[in-house]
């Protein structure tokens, strides 16, 4: 038997999330492909490693890491290159690399194996033959590795709470005959392998059954075409039926979250009918704020053909609406059923200044029509599967960016979550100087600043009272007015340093009357009702 220490220095890829609160299918698979072997996994974070925390001797141990897109992060970091080759600094054994960091060709020389493709099949391969094969698991090892790597949650130092597990449902691509887009790996998985609902099902049932209440189906290229009718086409025909057993399967299960992410608007466009019947479903069985990221990429006609590009803009447009239409209704946690996201995607072949002007007239028609939008993920091509000639200066793209979040992104967020909403269940994570920042959990969460000191690590509700550009502010509801600290007051719609001044002094404050008395308008006090109590 072989002692595997497997290293989580977080994942981060468009489709796949790793980085906490999230944990990643592949340290799960890798630790269930260790015990198919007869092997004895010991996982431990980054976090556990950068905390002090000396690595456990073992036989072999993996690293799994890599950005595949840049990001800003609240509860954790990827681990860096300089971090990843300090791991190997002292250990004897054999050493393995997969994720995104894999096709790092400077750590690529200082591992025994890099694997891409699948770790985990490597390792398994590795403790069975002593070879590290690149391959793909079969589905007999995938579900079987799901399974027996379970435990791997329970050391997570985010369980189980606020963690979030990520359920992949297929790899590959629909659009895997002609080469998919430009700029995507998706494409070189090759035909889609799709697990079966009833697989998926029973892999969140064994997370539950550890304590995990939070899921995301994740690692797809498109949810809506789960288990489609592959004919060949770029858009096949999706299987609603197959799409309500997976969300109701899951959902029966009472996750405190269920969510989902990418969607082709191609496929919405071109699919109608079903298409609405998986929205519908989606819009029952997950909970509030889930968001479908529409990969548009871009909204200049010429760049789409040149990039091989799937979707429209039109047919964005189409589906951002069906979206707003099907999953409007404010659910139970103050967000709206389900919700549209969509990429933008700079640097791409037969780019040109206009192209960005282009896709600001294209968004700025969203705001105007009164749409609502979660969330305007605006990246640079990375050169992961080609390279891409120069076509914007990046300060150039700096300039698009920042236009987008004054001018798209606060008039939307405004729109999403007015002042006086209540969102529910805001997980307090950090604190930096008085302000308490927090989130949701789920997928694009809303960053919320408490303006105010709250304990860490705990769920609260909080009501709006503001807006940044990509986040919001926001004070305990309900505030109650007579034990709260001051700063809290001040943030309260209509108050500032001298009335909340006045009222602070006025304490305690028995009710209505006694709350209009010490303020100066009576208009004011009146609107501090839904936000306060005096108890």
């Amino acid at each position: 038997m072989s002692d595997v220490l497997i290293v989580d220095g977080y994942i981060d890829e468009p489709g796949s999330l790793g980085v906490r609160p999230y944990i990643h299918p592949l340290p799960r698979a890798v630790y269930g492909a260790v015990r198919d072997a007869e092997g004895d996994p010991f996982y431990i974070t980054i976090d556990h490693w950068r905390a002090g925390r000396p690595l456990p001797k073992a036989d072999v141990m993996v690293v799994l890491s890599g950005m595949s897109v840049p990001g800003r992060y609240l509860r954790g970091m990827p681990a860096s290159r300089r971090e990843l080759l300090q791991l190997l600094e002292g250990f004897r054994g054999e050493t393995v690399l997969g994720g995104p960091a894999a096709l790092d060709q400077e750590l690529k020389g200082r591992f025994h194996h890099a694997h891409y493709m699948d770790a985990a099949s490597a390792v398994f391969d590795l403790l069975e033959t002593g070879k590290a094969n690149e391959r793909w698991r079969g589905l007999d090892e995938w579900e079987r590795w799901m399974m027996k790597g379970a435990d791997c949650v329970l050391s997570h130092p985010d369980h189980p709470q606020p963690l979030i597990a990520e359920l992949e449902t297929y790899r590959g691509c629909i659009r895997y005959v002609n080469g998919g887009c430009s700029f995507c790996v998706e494409p070189l998985k090759g035909r889609p392998v799709c697990r079966e609902p009833k697989d998926i099902v029973a892999e969140a049932r064994a997370l539950k059954e550890r304590g995990v209440v939070n899921f995301r189906l994740g690692a797809q290229t498109c949810i809506i075409s789960y288990k489609a009718e592959l004919d060949g086409t770029d858009c096949p025909r999706p299987n609603p039926a197959a799409l309500e057993e997976l969300l109701s399967g899951v959902s029966s299960l009472g996750p405190d979250v269920l969510h989902v992410d990418n969607a082709n608007p191609a496929v919405i466009a071109r699919h109608p009918q079903e298409s609405e019947l998986i929205l519908r479903s989606l819009a029952k069985h997950c909970t509030p704020g889930n968001v479908l990221a529409l990969g548009m990429e871009t909204a200049d006609p010429d760049v789409v053909r040149a990039n091989n590009l799937n979707a429209t803009p039109e047919e964005v447009l189409w589906s951002v609406r069906a979206i707003n239409r099907i999953g409007g209704e404010r659910g139970i946690n103050g967000l709206p059923l389900l919700l549209p996201g969509i990429n933008v995607l700079v640097g791409l072949e037969g780019e040109r200044k206009e192209t960005l002007d282009i896709n600001l007239r294209f968004l700025q028609g969203i705001v105007d029509e009164g749409l609502m939008l979660r969330r305007i993920n605006i990246r640079q091509v990375i050169p992961v599967r080609r390279e891409f000639p120069q076509t914007v200066s990046h300060s150039v793209f700096l300039k698009f960016k920042e236009k987008v979040r004054n001018d798209i992104d606060r008039p939307l967020l405004e729109r999403l979550v007015p002042v006086g909403t209540v969102l529910r269940n805001v997980y307090t994570e950090m604190r930096e100087g008085k302000v308490t920042f927090g989130r949701q959990i789920g997928t694009y969460p809303l960053l919320v600043g408490i303006d105010h000191p709250v304990d860490l690590d705990r769920f609260v509700n909080v009501a709006v009272v503001g807006h940044g550009f990509r986040s919001i502010s926001g004070v305990v509801h309900p505030l109650n007015v007579n034990t709260c600290h001051i700063t809290a007051l001040e943030t309260l719609p209509g108050l500032g340093r001298k009335r909340a001044t006045r009222l602070f002094m006025a304490r305690p404050i028995k009710g209505e009357a006694e709350l209009r008395k010490a303020l100066d308008d009576p208009a004011v006090a009146d609107g501090l009702l839904s936000f306060i109590t005096f108890d």
